[in-house]
């Protein structure tokens, strides 16, 4: 298979990537970084292996379109992360524009493409949601409201533009995704290290998460799945409470979880961006478990013993 990937150097892009590289398939990363429509073969993938193609994400298309001709499947995961700094209205719009912008250049590439691909998975998260901890939210839940909210389904509608006969669109509704190596996990280890981990806020909110490797195989198998198509969650079958989640990752770490982080305090300390971890949202992969996916670590528990190997 060809398969492109936006976003390809990312927590979750660089090891789809190394996964699709030691398959034998050909892999082509949309980077910032080269000048648009140049091209690099990485050393050491092996051939066909990973070859980083540079674009601009502005919301048009540009040379770097023709690399996506006769691609089996592109995947988009661009976008800055959501928790590297507060939530300033220039930090809004950047989270805003990097992920409208390069989502609809993405889609104007594919309509305009000779031999479009058969599937666009285009990133999308959970924070598409209401905050809800008592019913659970599944892919025919409705939105919620707020930045974030409005954020993901503008980012949807993106995507949906490059929906054809031909190509199947889906969006990936991404939980946390955890893994000891970076993303959230290691700032959640950090106070327990310490002997200073605990819950947050209440610790009755819910945390919606997903394994990494979990992550990486559910995106393959919506590749191989025609019946895959629009609204997917991503994230683990069983999600739990703040204090659920202290508890589970204290024992893996074989540390305290005695020091509770004041929901005050955070929003002190973080402001806008508090509310999501305040808030809570308890969403469960509908779609996936309905067309047959099996998660690997569907709780937490097997999560933290396969990410620390005990």
């Amino acid at each position: 298979m060809k398969v492109v990937i936006a976003g390809g150097t990312g927590f979750l892009g660089s090891p789809l990537a190394e996964a699709y590289a030691e398959e034998g398939h050909e892999v082509l990363v949309l980077t910032r970084s080269l000048m648009s429509g140049d091209s690099r073969h990485d050393p050491g993938t092996g051939v066909p292996g990973i070859t980083r193609v540079g674009w601009t994400a502005d919301g048009k298309t540009g040379s770097w379109a023709a690399h996506l001709e006769a691609a089996d499947a592109i995947v988009n995961l661009s976008g800055d992360a959501l928790d590297r700094g507060r939530w300033t209205p220039q930090r809004k719009a950047r989270l805003r524009d990097g992920r409208i912008l390069a989502t609809r250049s993405l889609a104007a590439a594919i309509l305009s493409a000779a031999k479009p691909p058969a599937v666009f998975v285009s990133g999308s998260g959970v924070d598409y949601y209401a905050s809800s901890n008592s019913v659970p939210s599944t892919e025919s839940s409705p939105p919620g409201t707020g930045f974030l909210a409005h954020l993901c389904k503008d980012w949807e509608a993106e995507a949906a533009r490059a929906e054809s006969p031909g190509t199947r669109v889906v969006l990936l509704r991404t939980g946390i995704a955890l893994e000891r190596s970076g993303g959230a996990l290691p700032r959640m280890m950090l106070p327990f290290r310490f002997f200073v981990g605990g819950k947050i806020g209440s610790g009755h909110q819910y945390f919606s998460w997903i394994h990494r490797l979990d992550w990486v195989e559910l995106v393959r198998w919506i590749v191989l799945t025609p019946e895959a198509k629009g609204p997917i969650n991503a994230v683990a079958p069983e999600p739990v409470t703040n204090r659920e989640l202290s508890r589970a990752l204290s024992n893996a770490l074989h540390r305290p979880s005695l020091v509770p982080v004041p929901g005050v305090a955070l929003r002190i300390a973080l402001g806008e961006l508090a509310e999501p971890l305040l808030g809570g949202q308890r969403v469960i992969p509908a779609r996936a478990l309905a067309l047959g996916y099996h998660f690997r670590y569907p709780d937490i528990y097997q999560a933290f013993r396969g990410i620390f190997g005990e």
